[in-house]
């Protein structure tokens, strides 16, 4: 019987290394993965700050220069997750 189609392997490695092409790969870099976790701890936030008027980063570095730069690095990373929605979109 596994004689009877020889070439269904050499089908199957081929889809195999088709799979492993990085060029067609939808992964996320580091960069994705720090900008995702920084959208998704300003969203909790900013949750928090429209329930129930508590704002997190001020409860941990209070009103100094390091609030204002966790700020400006979660509206860096809502720009960047822009940058990558627009790419991933021209993939296809």
């Amino acid at each position: 019987m596994a004689t009877a189609n020889p070439n269904m392997t050499e089908r199957r490695q081929i889809a195999d290394r088709r799979a492993l092409d990085k060029s067609t790969s939808r992964t996320m870099n580091a960069i994705d993965w720090i900008a995702m976790v920084l959208l998704i701890v300003g969203g909790i936030n900013w949750g928090l700050i429209g329930l129930f008027g508590f704002d997190v980063v001020i409860a941990l570095f209070g009103e100094t220069r390091i609030t204002g730069l966790i700020y400006t690095l979660v509206g860096l990373a809502a720009l960047w997750s822009i940058y990558t929605c627009t790419k991933l979109a021209d993939k296809d």
